[in-house]
C-alpha cells in the first residue's frame, strides 16, 4: 500500500514538472512571437530633425525647458513666460 501512495505521489509530482515545463516552453515562444513582431512593426529611427539653435546653442526644446523652471519657481509671470515662450518659437 506505502508503494502505491509513493508511486502515485511521484506520478502527479512528475506529472506536474511535465506542466510546468511545457507551459514555461509556451511562454518563451509567446515571448518570440511578440518581439518578431515589434521589430517587425518598429519603423527604422528616423533622423531627428534639426533642433532650432538660438544663440548659444540652445535647442529651442532646452529653452522652453529653462523657461518653464523660471516660471514655476516664480521668477516669471505668466505673461512674461508667454512672451519669452513666442521669442523662442519664433527663432528670436
Amino acid at each position: 500500500m506505502r508503494a502505491a501512495v509513493v508511486g502515485g505521489v511521484a506520478y502527479h509530482v512528475g506529472k506536474r514538472g511535465a506542466q510546468a515545463s511545457q507551459q514555461e516552453a509556451q511562454q518563451n515562444e509567446q515571448i518570440q512571437e511578440l518581439q518578431q513582431q515589434q521589430a517587425q512593426a518598429a519603423p527604422a529611427p528616423a533622423a531627428a530633425p534639426a533642433a532650432a539653435s538660438a544663440a548659444g546653442g540652445e535647442s529651442i526644446a532646452d529653452q522652453l525647458t529653462k523657461l518653464k523652471g523660471l516660471l514655476d519657481s516664480g521668477v516669471l509671470t505668466q505673461d512674461e513666460f508667454s512672451a519669452a515662450k513666442q521669442k523662442a518659437l519664433q527663432g528670436g
